[in-house]
């Protein structure tokens, strides 16, 4: 691999599509990798067979290459009594949503079967979040020559993932919409400083994450020595995205500041817009993820489908008052 993996795929731009888990329909990711940028699946809560389909149909929009993110698997204490008094504490609102008890079924990782299906469908780059695959699996990756992407808020998690065989790392700032890719502590450090001493410590490529709204940004983080940038938020409300209509309309009328990290809808701190699901279960106990992950799953496909955005999971970045609506390669020229 030369020092610039972009040009090794052949990807115009040094811009990658987040790979937001839910959003990155086959049409998010093709319309990505059709206007040059590296395009993602955010493969985290699929099954192995969703993610094979995922692959198969963003295949049939593009001969691009494209990247499958998945989540590393977390050892989990199992606590009843917790469990029991999170799902408690959501019911004021599973009420509001006509729902006073509902089953919530608890997701197990399929994780090794996912990584079967990106070595069988011929995937040429994978990125992980929440953490780094064992070396085994990084092994049995690289033997299928696969491009590995790990994901640090810090700079000791960035130097553990150059360690754990990584070819690049995501830095994400504590700027960043969605999930936070934390897996030792819980880091919150503004991108332009991560990525200036996340450069100086490791010596795979760095890309830069987090609140990037605009090509000002994007050349500063460049200038800092990043070899591209992720965008999640400014592409939310493109016309291929495939997040939620509400979702879309809450994104374009953000105000700046709005965002908070919440724990609230998964166990795992990330950053969204505030709304009064946030401020109810401010306070209350919350399952470790991904036990809150799948007891608030109804709640928020309901929100969605009852069209209350007030109960719904708004994942963004500090710079979503900045996010403009347009096809994606409307809004990625805006960066070139």
């Amino acid at each position: 691999m030369s020092m610039n993996f972009l040009n090794d795929f052949k990807i115009e731009h040094p811009i990658i599509q987040a790979p937001m888990a839910g959003v990155t329909t086959p049409e998010f990711v093709a319309a990505s990798a059709n206007a040059g940028i590296l395009g993602s699946v955010g493969a985290g809560y699929l099954s192995a067979e969703a993610t094979r389909g995922a692959i198969r149909n963003t295949r049939k929009l593009t001969d691009k290459p494209f990247a499958v993110n998945l989540f590393a698997p977390e050892e989990l204490e199992m606590d009843q009594e917790l469990l029991r008094q999170a799902y408690l504490a959501l019911q004021p609102i599973g009420e509001k949503l006509g729902m006073p008890f509902w089953k919530a079924p608890l997701s197990e990782s399929c994780f090794d079967e996912q990584i079967d299906v990106i070595i069988e469908e011929g995937i040429t780059i994978c990125s992980f979040t929440f953490g780094l695959p064992s070396e085994a699996i990084v092994r049995k990756l690289k033997e299928h020559n696969i491009f590995l992407i790990g994901t640090a808020t810090s700079v000791e998690e960035a130097i553990l993932a150059e360690e754990s065989g990584m070819d690049a790392v995501v830095a994400q700032g504590k700027e960043a919409g969605g999930h936070r890719g934390s897996f030792i502590g819980e880091a919150l450090v503004p991108l332009g400083k991560l990525v200036t001493e996340v450069v100086a410590k490791v010596h795979i490529p760095v890309i830069a994450a987090g609140g990037i709204a605009n090509k000002e940004q994007m050349d500063l983080m460049l200038e800092k020595g990043a070899q591209a940038i992720q965008l999640g938020t400014a592409l939310l409300a493109t016309e291929e995205s495939g997040a939620h209509p509400l979702y879309k309309q809450a994104v374009l009328n953000a105000e700046e500041g709005c965002t908070v990290l919440t724990k609230a809808f998964s166990g795992k701190a990330a950053r969204g817009i505030l709304n009064p699901f946030i401020t109810m279960m401010a306070n209350t106990p919350i399952a470790p993820y991904p036990i809150q992950n799948d007891l608030t799953k109804k709640i928020r496909s309901e929100a969605a489908t009852q069209g209350r955005p007030e109960f719904m999971s708004l994942w963004a970045g500090e710079s979503v008052h900045e996010t403009t609506r347009g096809t994606v390669t409307e809004i990625v020229k805006s960066f070139i």
